[in-house]
């Protein structure tokens, strides 16, 4: 970095907590990894705080922080947001996949009975939303009694890849409720090349249909593109694209690569480093669905209750971030 860009982005900060109160938060742009080291040490140097690490920008506390976790925005924090892996298996066999799901991997199916239980857990500990992931979730013929259930209770969401929506599929969707469900549905690309290169020929048509069906069923839709290093100019393409199908922009979410699961290469990611989502999945508990399979990252073993899970997440994370040694990431799943 430059002694020029070094100065830009001390001015930067200072221009940007200097009007806001103690305990308040900012947020900051930055042009790259490399301005990470500068914003840690400034922040050290001030007695201000780095909370997070965004992808183009970091949020900093004025100030020191006593709880970690109430200087999280709420949504932010472990215990806002349940996932819910309900089962692996997945009609497509994307190459990037952080959890390795394909026609061939093992369902590992959170039963119905368990399931129900899960969310009425959630509603106990408080959790403000329920997600529901996999694998591919409309694989599983009693998803519409998950939706209902989750729903009934909580705003939920269900992540899909939109593109089995055709014959019985399609008529149980139909009948699925609206209120308080949002479909998010995988679209990588605004061409068939680049998406059906990850996710396999013909792909991007039934998702981009996928997206066309639920819009026009009045579903609340919300499109999420992940990106690896061929990224290229898919970002304006895609703002584009979503422009064209009328989505906000928070029914928008692109991300990177993370290195699980099939992924050979992208973002490395450990319990030290990612600010957590509580996961629960057929085995147990997980730090963060991005890395549900990953044995480093399993928080608790199936049979533990949530409550239990959530609170340990939530000690751990408080644990690093006093420690201070690593600077904490988000990585946007939903």
């Amino acid at each position: 970095m430059s002694s020029a860009t070094s100065l830009e982005l001390t001015l930067r900060l200072v221009e940007a907590t200097a009007p806001i109160a103690a305990g308040s938060r900012v947020l900051v742009e930055i042009d790259g990894p490399d301005d990470i080291a500068q914003v840690r040490r400034w922040t050290a140097a001030t007695g201000n705080t780095l909370l997070t690490v965004h992808p183009h920008a970091v949020e900093v506390v004025r100030g020191r922080i006593a709880d970690p976790i109430e200087a999280l925005s709420p949504e932010q924090r472990p215990g806002y947001r349940l996932w819910i892996y309900t089962n692996f298996h997945c009609n497509l066999a994307c190459d990037y996949c952080c959890v390795a799901s394909s026609p061939r991997a093992s369902p590992r199916v959170i039963g119905l009975d368990r399931f129900e239980a899960l969310v009425d857990e959630a509603h106990a500990c408080g959790f403000a939303e329920i997600y529901l992931t996999g694998g591919e979730p409309f694989l599983l013929l009693d998803l519409d009694a998950r939706i209902h259930i989750a729903a009934s209770t909580r705003p939920t969401t269900i992540l899909t890849n939109g593109t089995l929506w055709n014959g019985d599929r399609r008529r149980r969707l139909e009948q699925l409720p609206r209120e308080n469900v949002t479909l998010q549905i995988s679209l990588d690309s605004a061409s068939a090349r680049s998406h059906d290169r990850h996710r396999g020929a013909g792909s991007f048509v039934r998702a981009l249909d996928g997206i066309w069906l639920a819009l026009d069923l009045g579903f609340r839709v919300r499109v999420t593109a992940t990106l690896g290093a061929d990224v290229g100019t898919a970002e304006p393409e895609l703002a584009a694209l979503f422009d064209e199908l009328g989505l906000g922009e928070d029914q928008r979410v692109i991300r990177r690569v993370a290195r699980q699961g099939a992924a050979t290469d992208g973002l490395v990611v450990s319990r030290a480093s990612l600010v957590p989502e509580v996961c629960v999945h057929s085995e147990g508990v997980a730090w963060h669905p991005v890395a549900a399979w990953d044995p480093s990252m399993q928080v608790a073993p199936e049979g533990t209750p949530l409550w239990v899970a959530t609170e340990a997440i939530r000690d751990e994370y408080r644990q690093y971030r006093i420690a201070g040694d690593v600077v904490a990431s988000t990585f946007p799943c939903a």
